[in-house]
């Protein structure tokens, strides 16, 4: 093979991966293909208090689980559509865990949020419909024990 074929070569993969790239940055909305790609979209700020304003209907939203009340939680949260999906998603177990949608990570918080089901603290994988949620006006995903009254993890949305 000459230099000149193998410069070629190089240039047209090169080319490629920019398009792949380009085309998964703009246009993939499945986060199952590409589970680790954060989303880029600023969300606003409530200017007196600095905390993340819901976004509007329709937004993808997601963030990061943190572990709370020493367990541990981790994964991305990711809300699209009517959908609430969990991604490499882990939690320490528990005997009645349950996903929630909510306004902070306390037990108040969970108290007056949404709860969306049962969640599987080993399951990587996990959906959870939104149909008569209205996500945009919760700022958290929350993993909560129901039957020990304890938030395991929380996810800020952005």
């Amino acid at each position: 093979m000459t230099t000149r074929t193998r410069t070629t070569g190089a240039l047209a993969g090169a080319a490629a991966l920019a398009l792949v790239l380009t085309v998964s940055a703009c246009g993939s909305d499945s986060s199952d293909d590409h589970p680790a790609m954060a989303s880029n979209t600023m969300s606003a700020m409530t200017p007196s208090t600095g905390a993340p304003m819901p976004m509007a209907t329709g937004a993808e939203r997601t963030g990061m689980f943190a572990g709370e009340n020493g367990k541990s939680v981790t994964g991305t949260a990711t809300i699209s559509g009517d959908t609430l999906m969990l991604t490499g998603f882990h939690s320490d177990e528990g005997p009645d865990l349950h996903v929630y949608l909510t306004d902070g990570t306390d037990e108040a918080a969970v108290g007056g949020g949404k709860e969306l089901g049962k969640v599987t603290y080993d399951r990587a994988a996990q959906s959870f419909s939104l149909t008569g949620a209205d996500a945009a006006k919760y700022t958290h995903v929350v993993i909560h024990c129901d039957k020990a009254k304890a938030v395991f993890g929380a996810a800020m949305l952005s």
